[in-house]
């Protein structure tokens, strides 16, 4: 129960002293002549009914919390460096941590480093009220769940998601081709997800490494390098013994593999 001293102006220009009494679910007017009473008790809002009910004593808006326009996804490259970011306001004299939560790692508290992997920092930008943890160079392995911990009583805690994209080849057209006897065999290869370009990338047939310069003949080879890397295969006058498995193996992905069929006549396609 909690007793209160308010001084209430009803509409009517009178000061009239009462005594409220607060008691979980009921609201008592004490003091009041019945009509004031009556009155002043159908001016009550709902939002005071509701902080007056609240099991909890109201959240001060002086108190730290997080900004609910932080993303809780990230994704970063391999090799690349990852930015978590967490916004709080009002941090006050409260401090900020970063935990990975797959171990339960503490890795910084503030401006302070706790880990010997130093590829992680936290960097605070005042303008925006960020704690950014920065991963550099980032690995397969560090994707998962991050937690930004306020030191208040309870913790409060926002989780960050962080997903690790690596390289990938693809040919395009794969499994199969079908291309006519005579005819120009054209495979393209395509690097996404890279955080650089492939130093290289070779071409296979059944498994040996294409000779450009082999007695064949009418083999190139046209690589455009990019934010998507891709390398073209071309292959004149096609034989049928041509035929086969075709992998592209870059230095900084899987291989991607298809197969040839070279067909002695028309080709049609649906």
């Amino acid at each position: 129960m909690k007793y209160d001293v308010m001084i209430l102006d009803i509409m009517k220009g009178f000061t009239i002293y009462a005594i409220i009494i607060f008691i979980p679910g009921v609201i008592l007017t004490v003091g009041l002549a019945d009509e004031f009473a009556e009155e002043f008790n159908s001016h009550i809002s709902i939002e005071t009914t509701t902080w007056v009910y609240s099991s909890s004593s109201p959240t001060s808006y002086a108190d730290p919390y997080f900004d609910p326009m932080t993303l809780s996804n990230v994704t970063a490259l391999v090799g690349k460096s990852a930015y978590l970011n967490c916004r709080v306001r009002n941090l006050g004299n409260k401090t900020v941590s970063w935990i990975r939560q797959r171990d339960i790692h503490i890795l910084t508290v503030g401006s302070y480093v706790y880990t010997t992997d130093q590829r992680f920092q936290t960097v605070y930008h005042r303008e925006s009220d960020d704690w950014t943890l920065q991963i550099k160079w980032v690995q397969k392995r560090d994707a998962g769940v991050y937690e930004c911990q306020i030191s208040t009583q309870p913790i409060l805690s926002y989780f960050v998601y962080l997903s690790v994209v690596v390289p990938t080849a693809t040919i395009l057209g794969a499994p199969d081709i079908h291309v006519e006897k005579g005819s120009t065999i054209n495979l393209t290869c395509s690097i996404k997800y890279s955080a650089d370009p492939p130093a290289y990338i070779f071409w296979f047939h059944h498994d040996e490494v294409i000779n450009y310069d082999s007695s064949r003949g009418g083999v190139s080879v046209i690589t455009e390098k990019g934010d998507v890397t891709t390398s073209h295969l071309l292959i004149q006058n096609a034989d049928l013994a041509d035929s086969g498995k075709y992998s592209c193996s870059p230095s900084n992905a899987d291989v991607a593999s298809v197969r040839v069929h070279v067909l002695n006549g028309k080709v049609f396609r649906i």
